[in-house]
């Protein structure tokens, strides 16, 4: 799976350097690219992208305040600051920031953080899966594949794109499982991936009903859950 990038530099020069190094490394997809960190940011609301490499000091906005948005939202996005000033260094640390490269740099200190990037996502991904035991059976199911999760009666239900899973696991315990961004509690029967929501339609004064791609079956989320989901994630 492509690691989805944006990168916003001020400087033309700086971005085209920027962009033809990203390019040329297997396994990433670059979604925009832009002079203005006021553009970066409507380009987040808009797009999913894991990382961001950005310069710090531009006019207006500035990449570290975009750092500081991403950050405080708790944002799943990685930040890689390629900039000529070391005074923020500091800070950028105490948000998180993946790397801060110091311009002018050769290409492989690029390269070589987006690397270690790639590597740190794959060793991730290698534990973002659910094991669930059945009787005597393991089930192991790939976080990304749930769409969402229902709690009727004793039991859950754990809709996938290929089938269903019943557990005795109740909501509580696999919500302490799936930590990762993706998975919102949206009602105190449902658990749902935001990434397969299609469409959100009221159902009562306060709660709508989901439905979602690739499945007809639907869920419930309460109307505060979407304006939290409006408000972090689109």
């Amino acid at each position: 799976m492509n690691v989805k990038v944006g990168l916003v530099d001020d400087r033309e020069i700086d971005l085209d350097k920027m962009h033809g190094i990203v390019s040329s490394i297997e396994e990433v997809e670059i979604v925009f690219l832009t002079t203005s960190a006021e553009e970066a940011y409507k380009q987040i609301k808009k797009e999913s992208i894991d990382v961001l490499i950005a310069d710090i000091e531009m006019p207006n906005m500035s990449g570290y305040e975009l750092a500081d948005i991403i950050h405080s939202h708790a944002l799943d996005i990685a930040v890689i600051f390629v900039t000529a000033t070391s005074g923020y260094a500091v800070h950028a640390f105490e948000l998180n920031v993946h790397d801060y490269i110091m311009k002018p740099y050769p290409k492989e200190r690029l390269i070589q953080s987006m690397k270690r990037l790639l590597k740190k996502n794959q060793s991730t991904e290698m534990k973002g899966r659910l094991y669930l035991k059945q009787k005597n059976d393991i089930h192991i199911v790939q976080k990304q594949d749930i769409i969402f999760i229902e709690r009727s009666g004793r039991s859950t239900t754990i809709y996938t794109k290929n089938e269903e899973i019943k557990t005795y696991l109740t909501l509580n315990e696999l919500e302490g499982e799936l930590r990762e961004r993706d998975f919102i509690r949206s009602h105190r029967s449902f658990i749902i991936n935001i990434h397969y929501v299609k469409n959100f339609s009221l159902y009562a004064k306060n709660s709508y009903i989901v439905t979602f791609e690739g499945i007809e079956k639907q869920a419930m989320i309460t109307k505060d859950k979407v304006k939290f989901i409006q408000e972090n994630y689109f």
